[in-house]
């Protein structure tokens, strides 16, 4: 059990305000794609941060950022690490991972990464192992804890407006699928998509999967089926509290971004999601609700959660808090992912034990 989850460790963490956080911070970049591009965006606008360093493989990237927010370059990891940085962001490519989370805390540099912690869960658990002994603080990035709607969703269930829960479900639907040389090397749906739902209901009910039994189908692009993926899956999880928790992902939701949870309990039911911007459409008589523009893409839905993600990191690297999410907790959703691969593989229920052992 992590702390993250039940509520006895990092997770449990009061949020502060971004003013909270000691400012003029020069913060590391590693990596300039889509995300990296998005995350030295959103923290050349804190307050908190002064400067940044970045580093990518490609000098366009890293000239853009330096064009755009005034950055400082670096031609290598090793450099950002060595140029006084007092933070550095991982959004590089995900086998680089391992080696930049333990260069940054051998180096005595708080690291953010994106997730996940590593390709195989092998690999992840030698990060830990890597990292034991060290105090550097090391913050995964799973941005659904810092969504507003999450959050409430959370502070509900923790505060016993539900009572006993009996049942969650959970969804992230994309638009249309993610370019074919990234689904061959994503390690599959459940490990690249749905580990997000997993992370949201450990830490949104405190409590852990105990056994999974997921579906798969592929009815849509050709290249997900060749590299050995399903596009649409469904997962049933038990919680070590008989809750039953129905996950359900597709890579094909033409009407939009769809990323929702509602949670069940003997007093009351939430939902989060079920706002303005929802891509779907209600065929009920003299029904109107949901009328806004639907949500397109993640970074557009989670943009609010993004900065104060980051904002906690700037936290962090100040000492004012602990990991919101630590490595620990990012392997937890790691693992629960391997067990619905091997479900969906082997067409039965695997329970968590079983894949530990692996």
């Amino acid at each position: 059990m992590t702390g993250g989850a039940r509520g006895t460790g990092p997770g449990t963490d009061t949020p502060h305000t971004e003013q909270g956080a000691a400012q003029h911070m020069r913060i590391g970049i590693l990596g300039l794609g889509r995300i990296g591009a998005f995350h030295a965006e959103t923290l050349a606008g804190l307050d908190a941060v002064d400067s940044l360093v970045v580093a990518d493989p490609f000098a366009d990237a890293t000239r853009a950022a330096a064009e755009r927010f005034g950055a400082e370059v670096a031609d290598s990891p090793e450099a950002v690490l060595a140029a006084g940085v007092d933070g550095v962001v991982v959004a590089a490519a995900t086998d680089a991972h391992p080696e930049l989370i333990r260069a940054a805390v051998t180096a005595g540099v708080p690291v953010f990464c994106e997730k996940p912690v590593a390709r195989t869960m092998t690999e992840g658990v030698e990060v830990l192992k890597a990292l034991a002994g060290h105090d550097v603080p090391v913050q995964i990035g799973y941005q659904r804890r810092f969504d507003a709607g999450f959050a409430a969703a959370r502070a509900a269930v923790r505060g016993g407006e539900l009572g006993p829960l009996h049942t969650v479900r959970a969804t992230t639907l994309d638009p249309a699928p993610p370019p074919a040389a990234y689904v061959a090397a994503s390690g599959g749906i459940f490990r690249d998509c749905s580990v997000h739902d997993f992370d949201a209901i450990r830490w949104v009910t405190g409590r852990e999967v105990s056994e999974v039994y997921a579906v798969g189908g592929n009815r849509g692009a050709d290249f997900i089926r060749e590299a050995g993926d399903a596009d649409t899956t469904g997962a049933v999880l038990t919680l070590d509290d008989g809750t039953i928790a129905v996950v359900s992902n597709s890579r094909h939701n033409a009407r939009g971004y769809d990323v929702r949870m509602e949670v069940h309990g003997f007093a009351d039911s939430i939902a989060v999601g079920l706002e303005d911007r929802l891509p779907l459409r209600s065929v009920e008589p003299g029904v109107t609700f949901p009328a806004g523009v639907p949500h397109d893409f993640f970074m557009a839905r989670f943009t609010a959660a993004y900065r104060a993600e980051l904002t906690a990191f700037t936290e962090v690297v100040a000492g004012v808090r602990t990991s919101p999410c630590t490595v620990e907790d990012a392997l937890e959703a790691g693992w629960i992912a391997e067990a619905c691969t091997l479900s969906l593989h082997e067409h039965r229920p695997v329970t968590l034990a079983e894949v530990r052992r692996g």
